[in-house]
């Protein structure tokens, strides 16, 4: 397959939902020349705004998730305390038991958290590599370089000097490459240079220059986002600006790294926070995921601030969106009853252990607990009350109501194993 299509990303999967990404934006900019804004920064801002809202479901259901966890980690962190050191298959057993109940309890799962963002993270970067390559997905962008790649080819020396430009450097392998049109690296190549290097192309070929300046001229009225081009780097822009003494747009290009990692910072402060457990167990992590919290958003500031301006912008839009998503999604679950939630999910994992043959469990329906309220609950139950409990167990299962293989079952066996060997050892 040859033409311009080949330009767009084609690895596995983040390939096939880029094309349907780039569909968007290439209908919004559509819309956007309708109403007389033909704008690449516009049309990304109201990319980045739609691609999030059609996510929407599966950040409130993550952030349920994340507040669930939260609720639910002194109850597991009490678990865990509790079998801590014990070996014995039976022990083990009863602890997998436990967890499972509480995480069901709350509705969530060891992978809860992580499964809406293995599907959210393939979106995120396809939608990163459309920004990155806009004129492989907007057509009259594409249709905007045609002229001057036409004659560029037709040009003695004109691929060659292409191919020796800086921007050139991250694709070689297109160049090598027999599959790829060469028309379509070239224009990669052009979208990636700056305004030296367009200025360079016309001082090397200046019968050239009109259809060069043409060029520019269209590419300008596209690319120009609040006095930059969103092709350029803000580094770039800054030492464009502060050479030519232009002050006012040195500040204005610093600006875009700057509210990149303000508002990655912010949106990460919105994000729920791990409960400390009672006897610092997992205090360590709490400071690792601190660390990594202040060390993202100085990342965004070094990417933001020598990669092209459209993707800063892509990238500042999308940790706004994800504030206000956070400040909407915080709100609605501040209004969730996560007792009637614990209600719901204890009626639905009793029906699902029906099914298996078991026994309801009688779980505890208060949520808002800590590790010290946990514990303060235990204490010893009387040897009476043991022996009920066991005779409760045997008659249940006795009925044949658990089914072989089952996780009960399996404990019981181990139950009734050690049962005869403290027999026999009694007798001895």
């Amino acid at each position: 397959m040859t033409g311009l299509f080949l330009t767009q990303n084609s690895t596995f999967l983040l390939g096939d939902i880029a094309r349907i990404l780039g569909w968007i934006i290439n209908a919004i900019f559509n819309f956007l020349e309708s109403v007389g804004i033909s704008n690449v920064g516009v049309a990304i801002i109201l990319f980045t705004i739609i691609v999030y809202m059609l996510m929407i479901p599966l950040t409130y259901k993550q952030q349920k998730f994340s507040r669930m966890s939260v609720k639910m980690n002194p109850e597991i962190q009490a678990i865990q305390k509790k079998y801590k050191g014990k070996q014995d298959q039976a022990s083990m057993l009863k602890m997998q038991d436990e967890t499972k109940a509480v995480y069901a309890k709350y509705g969530t799962s060891p992978t809860g958290t992580c499964l809406p963002m293995l599907i959210q993270f393939p979106v995120l970067i396809a939608v990163y590599r459309v920004v990155y390559a806009i004129p492989a997905y907007i057509e009259k962008i594409k249709l905007a370089y045609y002229p001057l790649v036409t004659d560029l080819l037709n040009t003695s020396g004109g691929t060659e000097f292409i191919k020796g430009l800086k921007s050139a450097a991250t694709f070689k392998k297109q160049f090598q490459s027999q599959g790829v049109a060469l028309e379509n690296t070239i224009i990669d190549v052009l979208n990636k240079a700056s305004t030296s290097e367009w200025e360079s192309i016309a001082g090397q070929f200046p019968s050239l220059g009109g259809v060069i300046e043409s060029t520019q001229n269209t590419l300008s009225g596209f690319n120009s986002f609040l006095g930059l081009n969103i092709v350029n780097s803000p580094w770039y822009s800054i030492k464009e600006f502060f050479s030519e003494g232009n002050y006012l747009w040195v500040v204005i290009a610093l600006l875009i790294p700057v509210l990149a990692g303000l508002s990655q910072w912010f949106s990460l402060k919105l994000m729920p926070q791990a409960a400390a457990g009672a006897d610092g167990e997992n205090n360590e992590m709490m400071q690792s995921m601190k660390m990594m919290n202040n060390f993202m958003p100085l990342m965004s500031v070094y990417f933001c601030a020598i990669l092209p301006v459209g993707v800063g912008l892509y990238w500042i839009m999308s940790a706004v969106v994800r504030t206000v998503q956070q400040l909407v999604i915080n709100k609605q679950l501040s209004k969730m009853d996560i007792d009637e939630e614990i209600k719901k999910n204890i009626e639905a994992y009793n029906r699902k252990r029906e099914k298996n043959g078991l026994p309801p469990e009688k779980l505890n329906t208060v949520a808002r607990t800590s590790t010290r309220n946990v514990e303060s609950t235990k204490r010893e139950i009387t040897s009476e009350e043991r022996q009920k409990a066991i005779q409760d167990s045997t008659a249940y299962y006795n009925k044949g109501t658990a089914k072989p293989g089952s996780l009960a079952a399996k404990a019981r066996m181990v139950e009734q194993y050690n049962e005869k060997n403290d027999k026999k050892n009694k007798n001895k």
